[in-house]
């Protein structure tokens, strides 16, 4: 299996913390080769973003049950009901706000990226797609209520 990075992540957070990614503003670098790629998206609100973790390490024996961000307030959980970044495969997946978009740079907000961090695709968010009506549970609203 081969997969293409398309680009990199340009942001001030340059250490993987659990932090108010709500708040960064970060930029995706596409490789020039992908620039004509962005034609038409400007039509869009947000994007969603698909990532390689590069700094992550998934330990199964650590992660692949644990507590969300060490919190002991959180349940015991898989890591398939979790977001974190230390996974079996190393993809993010973040949907974002486009804030700009000029030449082969777009400037988002809330990409849970930090800086260097290699892209591998980006998706236009369609609601009727990604569906706007899902839920979640308690616990992840407690986990989420600061984080964004």
């Amino acid at each position: 299996m081969k997969c293409t990075i398309i680009g990199t992540v340009k942001s001030p957070v340059t250490d993987p913390l659990d932090i108010k990614w709500g708040e960064v503003l970060s930029e995706i670098i596409l490789k020039d080769e992908y620039t004509s790629g962005l034609l038409g998206l400007e039509g869009f609100s947000h994007l969603i973003v698909l990532t390689f973790l590069h700094k992550a390490k998934f330990i199964p024996e650590k992660h692949l049950r644990r507590r969300p961000q060490k919190r002991q307030d959180m349940p015991l959980l898989g890591i398939f009901a979790q977001r974190a970044r230390h996974r079996p495969n190393r993809i993010g997946v973040t949907a974002v706000e486009i804030i700009e978009i000029r030449d082969n740079r777009i400037k988002v907000r809330a990409l849970d990226a930090i800086d260097g961090t290699p892209i591998i695709d980006i998706k236009p968010y369609v609601p009727v797609y990604d569906r706007k009506d899902a839920t979640i549970p308690e616990w992840m609203e407690t986990l989420m209520k600061d984080y964004f």
